[in-house]
């Protein structure tokens, strides 16, 4: 599946984890000449205390000196920014809720990383992710990591049969106890890293403080589910929706219409661009948070078409499980989706991604539910 058993040469993206660092290992061990590549992609803040590309490659550079591998730095910084940072920016302006790591394996990895990895005379590339592809009669399938707590094909989507067919993911068929496990066994300088969280070029930062950099601020009303003005937001590009926290509403004196509370959590239901305003209601399972239906677009397929109108089973973020629904295509790389159960704060710009099992066999953009 994901092992060859010729000897290859083999471009790894060596990220400073210890996914991608054992993943070298693993191909080295099978006998294949290993080189490495450390991928920048943001230098805007460089000095910045939240990036950590620095230090991300030199322990990069660390593991590619324990394994004995040659390792290249490559700045594909002005690649992300034209291909996956300006499409976030626009996404975000727009009202719409973006997954940039979605858009930078598809624009940045595997597409600038896959392309220098071939002008280097690979044969194959691979990354730490975890998935998993399966060669079956000449056509490749994108399957799930077999670490479901780790599963990374939900950010794989969009890959397709030309990149699969150049790709390995060593670490696919590992638990993430393995991984660290292998790592400490050879002596990897960094195999007790903690895994990296949030986005790739904002990391750790505050999130709101970043977007304020490049967009600007358009504060207007907060609104119930009534009409009630209760406050103020700071620009709609700064909320998504089912958003706790962050809103700066404290609860109402009066019981909520629907059952809430006063104590009830407040979440962000609904945004009307036109009128710059943004409408919270109160408690997780308020209806206005629950959709059974959602419409997407810019699909993507791993087969190169879309699946028959069969019941599979979608993502509409990341950290859920699979839901049950209905899939249908429809035209111009649009499809829609039902749901057996509702689905929560179903959010325009993320990712469905469409399963059947364990197949990860594509997905689109959401543009709207219900």
């Amino acid at each position: 599946m994901s092992s060859t058993p010729r000897k290859q040469r083999i471009v790894v993206g060596l990220s400073g984890g210890v996914d991608s660092a054992v993943s070298a290992h693993l191909l080295k061990a099978q006998g294949h000449e290993v080189v490495a590549i450390f991928m920048k992609n943001w230098e805007d803040d460089d000095d910045d205390e939240y990036c950590s590309s620095r230090q991300d490659f030199l322990d990069a550079a660390s593991v590619a000196d324990v394994l004995g591998i040659e390792i290249e730095h490559v700045n594909f910084a002005a690649d992300y920014k034209d291909r996956v940072f300006a499409e976030f920016l626009r996404e975000y302006q727009a009202g719409r809720t973006p997954n940039p790591d979605v858009l930078c394996n598809a624009e940045i990895k595997f597409k600038a990383f896959l392309d220098h990895a071939f002008a280097l005379g690979a044969d194959k590339i691979a990354t730490g992710h975890y998935a998993r592809v399966r060669e079956r009669a000449g056509h490749h399938e994108l399957l799930k990591g077999l670490d479901h707590t780790k599963d990374q094909s939900y950010f794989l989507h969009r890959l397709n049969q030309a990149q699969l067919s150049k790709t390995l993911f060593p670490v696919g068929e590992l638990k993430k106890t393995e991984v660290r496990r292998i790592a400490a066994e050879i002596g990897l300088p960094n195999a007790k890293k903690k895994d990296s969280t949030g986005i790739c070029f904002i990391g750790e930062r505050p999130f709101r403080e970043f977007l304020a950099r490049y967009l600007a601020n358009a504060p207007g009303p907060i609104k119930d589910e009534r009409g009630r003005v209760i406050g103020e937001h700071v620009g709609l590009s700064f909320y998504t929706l089912g958003q706790r926290k962050g809103i700066g509403i404290g609860g109402l004196k009066e019981k909520g219409h629907k059952g809430g509370s006063a104590h009830d959590p407040w979440f962000v239901a609904r945004k009307d661009m036109a009128a710059n305003t943004l409408y919270v209601v109160q408690g997780h399972e308020h209806p206005w948070l629950q959709s059974m239906t959602l419409a997407a677009d810019d699909a993507s397929w791993v087969a190169g078409h879309a699946p028959d109108a069969v019941p599979l089973a979608a993502k509409t973020r990341y950290r859920q499980a699979d839901a049950a629904c209905q899939f249908d295509a429809a035209r111009n790389g649009a499809f829609e989706l039902r749901f057996e159960h509702a689905q929560w704060a179903v959010t325009p710009g993320q990712s469905a991604v469409v399963y059947d099992g364990e197949v990860c066999l594509g997905g689109g953009v959401i543009a709207s539910s219900e």
